[in-house]
């Protein structure tokens, strides 16, 4: 999975390199295309909460893509950065956490209790899924594996709004994001065996 993942991600942003070149000759820096997919996301919450929920996976997918651009501009420009590595997790985690409100909102709107429910696990399996990743590299341990990862959720979110399947991704979402949780937590304790 994880070379598969690599290897897609490296076709992306093979892809995507032109768009930074473009937004490198415009000016544009790698943490204003991170602030810029924040205000994307917003705009996505926007469009499920008014209902337009095949708009909302269409930007939220372009929203996506600037997740990746922030990189890529960055080692373009050769100016990647700490501060701009935590600012660019940081909007990442709110910009998931303003789209899955709006979603929560939508199902508690239609009378859809559980559904409002699980929408806040597939949030914090998603929160989790790089809280694990975060911590384990703060102790020494790499922890890139897992069937969730952003990019993941991004597509299956997406998928969901415009296939009319909201309700089955956000379900899958929250399994797949507990299942990488687990394999994270497998995976640091196996790494760190010696602390047992």
């Amino acid at each position: 999975m994880e070379q598969l993942r690599r290897v897609v991600q490296g076709g992306l942003e093979i892809a995507l390199a032109p768009v930074a070149r473009g937004l490198f000759c415009l000016g544009a820096s790698p943490n204003q295309v991170s602030v810029g997919g924040f205000a994307l996301n917003v705009g996505t919450a926007g469009l499920v909460v008014t209902d337009h929920l095949v708009a909302a996976g269409i930007l939220y997918l372009i929203a996506g893509t600037l997740d990746m651009l922030d990189g890529i501009l960055a080692r373009l420009t050769g100016t990647p950065t700490r501060f701009g590595a935590f600012l660019d997790s940081t909007m990442d985690r709110v910009s998931e956490g303003v789209v899955f409100a709006a979603i929560g909102y939508r199902f508690a709107l239609e009378g859809a209790s559980i559904n409002s429910a699980i929408v806040v696990l597939a949030l914090l399996g998603s929160f989790l899924v790089s809280y694990t990743r975060s911590k384990a590299e703060g102790l020494g341990a790499e922890c890139k594996v897992g069937i969730a990862t952003r990019a993941e959720r991004v597509v299956l979110l997406a998928i969901g709004l415009i296939a009319g399947l909201l309700t089955q991704a956000i379900y899958l979402i929250a399994f797949l994001t507990a299942v990488t949780v687990v394999q994270r937590i497998l995976l640091v304790r196996q790494e760190l065996r010696t602390d047992r």
